[in-house]
């Protein structure tokens, strides 16, 4: 069984940035995957809002660059899926479907899933009109109609952050009141550009056959009616769940299950450190997730200094 100076689960911009700068380190960096292998920008078409790339560059190829990046200096970077990991012994056991290593140090960079509706269409047309990030994907929709999916705070800011660029936005919620805090229905109630269609969910999403949404069915649960809204794009708001089943009874969440962090990228256990979104319920951005990344590979490094144990020695058999 090989012994590691870090192993990082996950390949977005945190896991990858974390791999890059550990891998600057001289730690000689393995990084697992994971099941959706460059996390969230792999269903993104344009990336507009990454520095350096004043033209936008595709999504999968901004994950590609930077995971081409990591390897350059040495980070080793295998598909896999990590099945389990023990935390309770030293030094840390991560198993896949595969292997199993051991490792002195472990970046969690496991990153958090949109919640979605679960339809096909909503699959499909993900990134061609379908987004789960209004920060992201809202400049796209200048001057167009488009509805937000939710009723919580998160759909109510991103309707209102919308209203920015398109002509019109509906709030879809399937309840007749809002989760939403007061200040934050006060302020979409008072916006001209929003309207609401209560007790509603929605059944589809329409592209006739262009590869673009042009329309998102809704149903009433209360009065049966159907009907279609033409809109340009449809943003899911209806939560996040963090990537840590791996993690449960191991380390301290918050009481929405996101890893809790402190001093930088440090965990509730010595040498197991967070980064991107499996510890950010606020901001969600590639960019602050890629930051987190390098302040996880610092931290990782600085904790590695205090070990007794001669770094050379990580990548012999143990």
């Amino acid at each position: 069984m090989s012994l590691r100076n870090v192993i990082i689960i996950g390949s977005g911009p945190a896991g990858l940035t974390a791999g890059l700068y550990s891998a600057r380190a001289n730690l000689k960096p393995l990084v697992i995957e994971g099941l959706e292998a460059g996390g969230q920008l792999m269903l993104t078409t344009l990336v507009e809002n990454w520095p350096g790339h004043r033209d936008g560059i595709m999504g999968p190829d901004l994950m590609a660059e930077i995971r081409a990046q990591a390897e350059r200096f040495g980070a080793e970077v295998i598909r896999g899926h990590v099945t389990s990991v023990d935390l309770m012994t030293m030094p840390f056991l991560v198993r896949t479907s595969e292997t199993e290593y051991r490792t002195r140090t472990l970046i969690i960079a496991t990153g958090a899933s949109a919640r979605l509706l679960g339809l096909p269409s909503e699959r499909t047309l993900m990134g061609h009109g379908v987004s789960t990030c209004a920060t992201c994907d809202g400049y796209f929709f200048r001057g167009k109609p488009i509805a937000v999916v939710g009723g919580g705070d998160s759909a109510l800011e991103e309707a209102i952050f919308l209203t920015r660029f398109a002509s019109h936005v509906t709030v879809i919620h399937r309840r007749g009141t809002l989760r939403a805090s007061k200040i934050m229905q006060d302020k979409a109630f008072a916006n001209p550009k929003i309207s609401f269609e209560w007790h509603t969910e929605v059944e589809d999403i329409r592209d006739t056959g262009i590869g673009e949404v042009n329309a998102v069915l809704i149903r009433n649960s209360q009065t049966g009616e159907r009907k279609a809204i033409p809109v340009d794009g449809v943003f899911v708001a209806i939560g996040h769940t963090p990537n840590t089943s791996l993690f449960t009874g191991q380390l301290d969440t918050d009481g929405g299950g996101y890893i809790v962090t402190s001093d930088g990228s440090r965990t509730s256990v010595p040498g197991v450190f967070a980064c991107g979104d499996v510890q950010d319920r606020v901001y969600r951005q590639a960019i602050t997730a890629a930051g987190s990344g390098c302040m996880a590979a610092i931290d990782a490094e600085k904790y590695l200094e205090g070990l007794p144990q001669h770094l050379g020695e990580a990548h012999a058999t143990a």
